[in-house]
């Protein structure tokens, strides 16, 4: 007769062993792709989007361009920012600030106290006196980061990233252990941009930014993209 004890003892042991198999194909197959995707993929999907949106974005930004004109200096204005490996590259905007805004933000945080430690804290004020008429607007809907889609096609920036930020904001974002920024290139929209940023200090951006690296893939840029528009169409940016 023949003996299957040995052979029936031993399933449960080789069916954890192929389990446990094929939950490590599963995630090396899942680790693959996200490298894929980082190195080669993350850039196609930000050059097809752009080719799709060229048609709507530039002639939008031309009219958007005359009406911010219309309240007096330049349409467009190009600020240093950091990006990946924290190269420094200009990072265009319509403008929707006074001419003079750097000049007047340091007198009201020399002036105010309470607005001093508002910018210190947030990089930001929430009634910002230095923002135009029309400043308002494009910053409600950010339209005025259209322009940075030039960043986008020269491949300082990507669609979905962390937002960039100014040399100078550099120490505040260190101190507080940021590491990932480097990593990537910096963002049109991001988690930051999209998660109530109106609440959150400068310095938090840094555990959006590791959750974004650390879940970096297709999908989550799909899903952040069209969070992006929504956060948009209901003008919750500022």
């Amino acid at each position: 007769m023949l003996d299957t004890s040995h052979s029936s003892l031993n399933t449960p042991a080789i069916a954890a062993t192929a389990t446990r198999s094929d939950r490590f194909i599963s995630l090396e197959t899942t680790k693959t792709k996200s490298v894929f995707y980082r190195k080669y993929g993350k850039r196609v999907f930000d050059l097809v989007l752009l080719l799709i949106a060229a048609p709507i974005v530039v002639p939008a930004v031309m009219i958007l361009a005359l009406l911010v004109k219309r309240d007096g200096g330049p349409a467009f204005f190009a600020q240093k920012r950091v990006g990946m490996n924290g190269k420094v590259f200009k990072c265009y905007k319509l403008r929707s600030m006074r001419v003079d805004a750097e000049e007047v933000l340091e007198r009201l945080c020399r002036e105010d106290p309470a607005v001093a430690e508002e910018w210190t804290t947030f990089q930001k004020l929430t009634n910002d006196p230095r923002i135009t008429r029309i400043g308002h607007i494009i910053r409600a809907t950010s339209l005025d980061e259209l322009p940075q889609l030039l960043n986008v096609f020269r491949g300082d920036m990507s669609l979905i990233g962390p937002r960039p930020f100014m040399p100078s904001q550099m120490s505040i974002y260190t101190s507080a252990k940021g590491k990932a920024y480097f990593n990537m290139r910096p963002g049109l929209s991001g988690p930051w941009q999209v998660s109530g940023r109106g609440e959150t200090t400068f310095a938090d951006r840094v555990a959006f930014d590791e959750g974004y690296e650390r879940d970096l893939s297709f999908a989550t840029d799909v899903k952040l993209t069209i969070k992006t528009v929504t956060v948009v169409l209901k003008r919750t940016g500022h």
